[in-house]
């Protein structure tokens, strides 16, 4: 039974994002916005969608103002991911916060002892609820904001509790067709663990940028992500190669191709209009996934937006695995009347 608990946890938290499938928690690194799966995952400057401040904080404006966001994600196998968000202004003097959960739910799983006789079954899930600030550097352009997470991960009767945060620095301003980020996510620890061995929450640091074109509707995306970890490449089994005598030589991964899978790219079609396009691209993701002489489309992302006076659908199709598609929705609702 145990080793049925570790070999769940092992598969369930190594599956995305988490370099190399270390620590725990890593559903915190899973995209659950359509619009920034679209964009390949992880775009860190979208100012104008209320879900953008769970993974950047310093975006929090008060243009989110009683502004709900929905999103659901139909994972791998039978795993779902779910997330909303919601931000209010408190005050002048106070301004505006916001608030957001985030849920994986990884289904039924039949349990049973090391002779495999079975003995009912159990469930297994992860949930964050974090709470987020943004202030304006007085006489700049500058924004710093904080996220505060309290996570929870329970396996049958396994449970472990962490708490988190994520820190932002976003330049935005009106006039200019750019903005850019440095982001900080993830700075945490397990108060209680598993089974007595703390593990490490998934740390991550990025830059970020975007840049709209002044004659052409499109604004494109680009973030350099996992800067605290610089070699992040691993050999993909279907580029080694096999000689005569049998012996197996893995990929030789160079200095040019592990930087290049630090960059995720992506590009929004009329980013302001009724309807609009996107496309992303994840490097590393598709150098991962790539299957010799098979095309799996893999890395690349694509999806759309919808609006209709207070409500926007934002849908996005993704590859995780080269045998399954997965699909994100979002609802976004503005209560306070009709999104600009």
């Amino acid at each position: 039974m145990k080793f049925l608990l570790k070999l769940l946890l092992l598969t369930s938290f190594a599956s995305f994002s988490q370099v190399g499938g270390e620590g725990v928690y890593s559903f915190l690194n899973v995209p659950t916005s359509a619009r920034q799966a679209a964009l390949g995952g992880k775009a860190l400057v979208m100012h104008d969608d209320v879900n953008q401040a769970l993974w950047n904080p310093a975006t929090i404006n008060l243009e989110m103002n009683n502004q709900l966001g929905v999103n659901y994600l139909n994972y791998l196998v039978d795993i779902g991911y779910a997330s909303t968000s919601f931000a209010h202004v408190i005050n002048e003097k106070i301004g505006i916060i916001h608030g957001g959960v985030t849920y994986a739910n990884y289904g039924e799983f039949i349990e049973a002892d090391e002779f495999g006789v079975e003995s009912g079954t159990f469930k297994a899930y992860d949930l964050a609820i974090s709470a987020g600030y943004s202030y304006q550097i007085p006489g700049s352009d500058f924004y710093v904001g904080a996220n505060v997470k309290v996570i929870n991960s329970v396996i049958q009767n396994y449970s472990s509790f962490g708490f988190a945060t994520d820190l932002g620095l976003l330049y935005s301003k009106e006039s200019t067709p750019y903005k850019f980020t440095f982001v900080i996510r993830n700075l945490g620890t397990q108060i209680t663990t598993f089974d007595g061995t703390k593990e490490q929450i998934p740390l991550e640091i990025m830059l970020g940028g975007s840049y709209r074109l002044e004659n052409v509707p499109i604004k494109a995306y680009y973030t350099i992500d996992n800067l605290q970890k610089w070699n992040v490449a691993k050999p993909n089994p279907s580029n080694s190669k096999t000689d005569i005598s049998g012996d197996v030589t893995e990929e030789e991964i160079s200095f040019l191709d592990n930087t290049m899978r630090h960059f995720v790219l992506g590009a929004e079609l009329f980013p302001e209009g009724a309807f609009n396009l996107r496309l992303g691209y994840n490097i590393r993701r598709a150098k991962e996934l790539k299957l010799s002489e098979v095309r799996t489309f893999a890395g690349f992302s694509f999806g759309f937006g919808l609006k209709m006076k207070r409500l926007k659908f934002n849908y996005a199709f993704t590859k995780y695995h080269p045998a399954e598609n997965t699909s994100t929705f979002s609802l976004l609702i503005n209560f306070d009347g009709e999104r600009k």
